[in-house]
């Protein structure tokens, strides 16, 4: 509404400012007087604003009807289209609403923009004028210039308690805008976890693809709104559903490097083979975008998937809620001992070609290990590769409830490096090892 620049008063004479000013601020006494005076109550300033619009707007019963008996016209439009009526939807003035539509005001006039009182109201969440535009019968799913709903406009604005007044008097909840867009959609924008519940559970649509092919899904993600991120995967929202540019949720989060909701999409079991317009996958996004930790949680998900398709007697591993799973990078107690053993083993004892081998030989892909050493490089990089090497691999055996010093010591041997397996064994064996419930991965 641009009210900043429409309380300028260009093009007034000084009492006609004076009468907006009084208007304005319900000094009811002086506008009795200005009018008293002669002065015009419909002079307009340079936005078309008239002294009725201030008074409508801010909610002053007295003023309002002052004017009113002064020759006010009670539906006269400022440069925005915006009358008296408009505005007090606008800021929630029920009383004032009343006082216009008794006076005559025209109930079903819109904005410029194509707005209704309806539309203004819901968008600001005005309970007691909504409902009371409801029960005159504006119609629900008449839409503004961008084929927004009123509908549309509450989910937009975070106000459940309207949505679910709209939904009760009939308002369809997979209305869709000029641009495809959902009040869902509008819910996760405005990353509204509430109003998107309320939604859902009205029957919103989890995957309809907007003009650009996002989802609510995709939505949530690329405004890193974790909460929804989670609501939405709870509610089935299709987790690799792609967008014009063919990127997934995940391709989203591994391009801006959202840790946290990465997470959750690896914990729900995403397709991490698909490929984007340029051909990259998630694990190569994060690569390219040097996101280090998103890459080693990428390639932990990877290895899990595979072992957990070997393994399916040993589905329990991962608990429904997601709770004993996780890829983000280990800070446990239990395995700083062995996490100490292979650092060390890293950065002092393996040459510069062999952590390639050890990845190779406990079935690291090719794509793993080039993503790996698309960060650091240099003649000692090898080091922080096999360091993260051994890490993941770690996640690896720890989740599979192997052993991981008899693992490591196979790996070692298997790689013609009996002599270091030998000389690390005790400190490996030192570590803590996770109970054994199923053959390693």
């Amino acid at each position: 509404m641009q009210e900043e620049l429409a309380w300028e008063t260009d093009g007034l004479l000084p009492l006609e400012r004076q009468l907006h000013e009084a208007a304005r601020q319900n000094n009811v006494s002086r506008m009795q007087e200005l009018i008293g005076r002669r002065v015009n109550t419909r002079a307009r300033n340079h936005v078309g604003r008239v002294a009725l619009h201030w008074a409508a707007g801010a909610g002053h019963e007295q003023a309002v009807r002052l004017l009113l008996e002064h020759e006010a016209a009670v539906d006269e439009e400022d440069a925005f289209g915006m009358n008296a009526l408009l505005l007090s939807a606008w800021f929630g003035h029920l009383r004032i609403l009343q006082i216009l539509v008794n006076s005559g005001a025209k109930i079903h006039c819109k904005s410029k923009e194509g707005n209704t009182a309806l539309h203004l109201a819901a968008g600001r969440g005005h309970m007691a004028v909504v409902q009371r535009l409801v029960d005159i019968g504006l119609d629900l799913e008449e839409q503004n210039a961008e084929g927004l709903t009123a509908l549309h406009a509450a989910a937009g604005g975070t106000h459940p308690d309207c949505v679910r007044l709209l939904l009760r008097a009939g308002s369809t909840v997979n209305a869709l805008t000029q641009k495809n867009l959902s009040c869902l959609h509008y819910a996760a924008l405005s990353g509204s976890e509430d109003v998107s519940r309320v939604l859902i559970h009205a029957g919103g649509c989890t995957n309809v693809a907007d003009h650009q092919g996002a989802s609510p899904l995709h939505l949530a993600v690329r405004h890193n709104f974790p909460a929804l991120v989670q609501l939405l995967i709870n509610s089935h929202s299709d987790l690799n559903a792609m967008d014009n540019r063919q990127q997934t949720p995940l391709h989203l989060a591994a391009e801006h490097a959202w840790q946290d909701i990465a997470e959750m999409l690896l914990i729900a079991g995403v397709d991490l083979n698909l490929r984007d317009k340029q051909g990259k996958t998630a694990l190569a996004v994060a690569a390219r975008s040097n996101h280090v930790s998103l890459v080693d949680m990428i390639i932990k998900a990877d290895r899990f998937y595979r072992w957990e398709k070997d393994h399916l007697s040993c589905r329990d591993l991962s608990d429904p809620s997601g709770k004993s799973l996780s890829f983000k990078q280990d800070h446990r107690q239990e395995t700083q001992q062995l996490r100490s053993v292979l650092w060390r083993l890293a950065s002092r004892h393996l040459q510069p070609r062999e952590w390639k081998k050890l990845a190779y030989s406990w079935d690291f892909t090719e794509a793993h290990v080039y993503a790996i050493e698309q960060q650091w490089t240099g003649t000692r990089s090898y080091q922080e590769h096999g360091h993260r090497m051994l890490l993941i691999w770690l996640h690896g055996v720890s989740t599979a409830g192997e052993n991981p010093s008899k693992a490591l010591f196979e790996g070692l041997v298997a790689i013609g490096r009996r002599d270091l397996a030998e000389n690390i064994r005790k400190k490996a064996n030192a570590a803590p090892s996770a109970p054994r419930r199923c053959t390693a991965m």
